[in-house]
């Protein structure tokens, strides 16, 4: 994996995002919303970070789904990071418009722990890299 300042860049950004996760997780005037489009924002960016780090090119996509088929064609096993994909509405539809009062609250802890745990995979893939 060759490691570029920009997957350095991108992945430390993502930390950032996984602080303010961290600070915000149990407050009740930050809505699920806000918490939900800071997740998506450390999934994108540590997953932009890998890509590039494993040689491949990024594009201005924000769609999780989309960047893990990216890694996988670049032949890793992304199965487990799936579960990441229902954040992009966090990134388009409610970045824009509230949730409405039926659709299910995000369950802060266990979002940000698959976050962090992506995180730190891509931080050990760029640590190894050459």
């Amino acid at each position: 994996m060759n490691v570029d300042s920009e997957a350095t860049m991108l992945l430390t950004m993502a930390g950032k995002d996984i602080d303010l996760l961290r600070y915000i997780i149990s407050s009740d005037i930050v809505a699920d919303e806000i918490f939900g489009f800071h997740a998506q924002q450390a999934a994108e960016k540590s997953l932009k970070a890998w890509i590039i780090g494993a040689g491949g090119i990024i594009d201005r996509t924000h769609d999780v789904r989309r960047l893990l088929i990216m890694l996988q064609d670049l032949g890793f096993d992304v199965a487990c990071y799936r579960e990441l994909i229902p954040l992009n509405s966090f990134a388009v539809q409610f970045r824009y418009e509230a949730m409405e009062e039926e659709d299910v609250p995000l369950n802060r802890a266990e979002t940000l722990s698959k976050v962090e745990c992506l995180h730190e995979h891509v931080k050990a893939l760029l640590e190894k890299a050459p």
